[in-house]
């Protein structure tokens, strides 16, 4: 039932003018969802509110709940057509009133952690793109039959919206900010294993994939008293991200795997100065796959002490200062991280060896990350002590990993297994930190069972930072020419 009403969701946008992409149709479909698992959420509080002989606040006015604008029914059940808007009554609803209304929440809410906050800072964020208030009413209906009140429907939802969101990784290059594979992540997390009672964090979340898994893993263990699953739901995981729509899915992902009021918070991470970050804002464990690639503006650089351009190499400062001592990440980053001679790569290498132990490094394969070329790594380190030994590990499935082939589970058992006891086999090796040149701290991957090399910039690579180096030169003559004015 979910699955062809997410087919029939995505054949109504598709012939809408204003839904262009994979990204649109999961952006409108995932405001929708939130409203109807809000109202769900509404009715339950309620009912057991009733139940105890209390009285229960509702958090949206009669007039904007789900049940009354968007399916309201009749004595049967059924939807009453007389009361529920369509056309261009529907579509002025939800664009004048609907969404001024719910953005209003924002500055009414006692703080960000507040279901209240979210739902100010979802719909100050998105807007409506459904053009046509027929197919807005054709939309609403599909959605208005799914039924996620349980958890097994949650289950099967849950899966069928990271299908979506896997979509959106493999529609572009940039797929890796919306889709880190999920074989991939429970690795990471499977390595790192966090505790009940820690505080995860991913300061670059995405669609939130670390926090979901985390979850999951965290929720599996056995005999969790109720006191134990209320520290999992409210003080445990713990996100930012800065683009509205991976902000948004991070939410709407979060509580379809069982997280009613997700702590993710919607800011530039980097915008943060690294000084403010005091003993009470640190966490336990890290996880997460920083965006790569991008260029941040001089006035954030100067929040780090290793300064440059690379958003990912700002991240992985900024995930080292959140750590508590003790404390443990997995971070994915561009491979090229472990060998480039800039200055900027060579300080962060040191800062790293020498603040962190960097016990684990995972060589992944291309193809890792479909519709995105670039070939990375995954850091584990444990903060407070420096690096007296590295164990790589080369990801080989033997085959060519692709859209149609991707990584599975089984992929990487071998890895999880050695990584435990940290075996020497024909994929994996140890480096001793006191053999490594000083002057570049290289960390190239080169296992000494190939005889080779396997670090290779590709083509992608040397394009992105010759494109680099030339706007960082127009940076430079374009100060130079204001100086001469």
């Amino acid at each position: 039932m979910f699955e062809q009403a997410f087919k029939n969701i995505d054949d109504i946008l598709h012939k809408e003018a204003g839904c262009t992409t994979e990204l649109d149709y999961t952006e409108q479909s995932s405001w929708l969802l939130f409203l109807k698992y809000l109202d769900g959420l509404e009715q339950d509080k309620a009912l057991e509110a009733e139940l105890e002989g209390k009285k229960y606040s509702y958090i949206l006015d009669q007039a904007y709940r789900w049940s009354s604008w968007a399916a309201p029914k009749d004595k049967d059940g059924k939807l009453d057509h007389h009361r529920a808007l369509t056309g261009d009554d529907l579509r002025e609803f939800v664009d004048q009133k609907l969404f001024p209304y719910l953005h209003g929440f924002k500055q009414r809410a006692t703080g960000p952690n507040t279901i209240e906050y979210k739902i100010g800072e979802i719909f100050g964020e998105i807007k409506n793109k459904i053009q046509s208030g027929y197919s807005l009413r054709d939309v609403i209906d599909q959605i208005d039959a799914l039924r996620f009140r349980s958890q097994a429907e949650k289950h099967e939802l849950s899966h069928l919206y990271e299908a979506k969101i896997k979509n959106m990784g493999n529609a572009g290059r940039n797929g890796g900010e919306y889709y880190t594979p999920r074989p991939l992540i429970r690795a990471m997390v499977q390595v790192v294993q966090p505790r009940l009672g820690e505080r995860i964090y991913d300061g670059a979340c995405g669609s939130a994939g670390f926090l979901c898994e985390a979850f999951d893993y965290l929720r599996q263990q056995p005999g969790l008293t109720a006191d134990q699953l209320k520290i999992l739901q409210e003080s445990t995981l713990y996100g930012k991200e800065k683009k509205p729509l991976a902000y948004v899915i991070a939410i709407m992902n979060m509580i379809l795997h069982g997280i009613e009021a997700p702590n993710i918070i919607h800011t530039n991470t980097l915008a943060e100065n690294l000084a403010e970050i005091q003993d009470k804002d640190r966490m336990d464990v890290i996880l997460a796959n920083p965006p790569f690639g991008g260029k941040e503006r001089k006035e954030v650089q100067q929040n780090f002490p290793v300064r440059t351009g690379e958003t990912a190499f700002l991240f992985l400062q900024h995930f080292i200062k959140m750590l508590k001592a003790g404390g443990r990440g997995a971070v994915v980053i561009k491979n090229t991280f472990l060998s480039n001679t800039d200055n900027a790569s060579v300080s962060l290498r040191k800062l790293l060896l020498e603040s962190c132990n960097l016990h684990t490094v995972l060589d992944c394969p291309g193809g890792t990350f479909q519709g995105a070329g670039v070939k990375t790594v995954v850091l584990f380190f444990e903060k407070g002590t420096a690096t007296r030994k590295v164990w790589f590990y080369q990801l080989d499935p033997g085959r060519n990993l692709g859209k149609t082939n991707p990584l599975n589970d089984a992929d990487l058992a071998e890895f999880v297994e050695l990584q435990k006891t940290q075996a020497h086999s024909a994929k994996s090796w140890s480096v001793e930190v006191a053999s490594i040149d000083t002057a570049t701290y290289d960390l190239s991957v080169k296992n000494p069972s190939a005889g080779a090399e396997v670090t290779h910039r590709s083509p992608q690579d040397i394009m992105d930072e010759i494109a680099a180096l030339d706007a960082e030169s127009a940076e430079v003559l374009g100060n130079i020419k204001a100086l001469l004015k």
